[in-house]
């Protein structure tokens, strides 16, 4: 199973990119994969050939208007089952013996 953190950042002159976040999360969330928006980019988690054609997809739907686009791409694959989004943070709320604000 795949975790995977990106973010895409087209090289545009306007400040705000949220029109480009806002058409990158419509084809996460369309997916189907658990997905966690964050205020620095997005962990989808899946099996490698999923996440990898969904950010593939992002990629897509901005090269088309956007010449130039950055991406940064974190990548952990770990053998066995799904949740590892919530189940880690689950291991540290246990050690720590409270919920987290996350």
């Amino acid at each position: 199973m795949v975790l995977l953190e990106f973010s895409m950042t087209p090289s545009t002159r306007e400040e705000s990119k949220s029109p480009y976040v806002a058409r990158i999360i419509d084809i996460i969330d369309r997916s189907g994969l658990p997905y966690q928006l964050t205020p620095m980019g997005t962990i989808i988690e899946g099996e490698w050939a999923e996440v990898m054609g969904v950010v593939t997809d992002c990629f897509r739907a901005l090269e088309a208007d956007c010449p130039r686009i950055s991406s940064q791409i974190k990548i952990d694959y770990r053998a066995g089952d799904a949740s590892r989004m919530k189940s880690k943070v689950a291991a540290v709320e246990n050690l720590l013996g409270r919920k987290l604000s996350t």
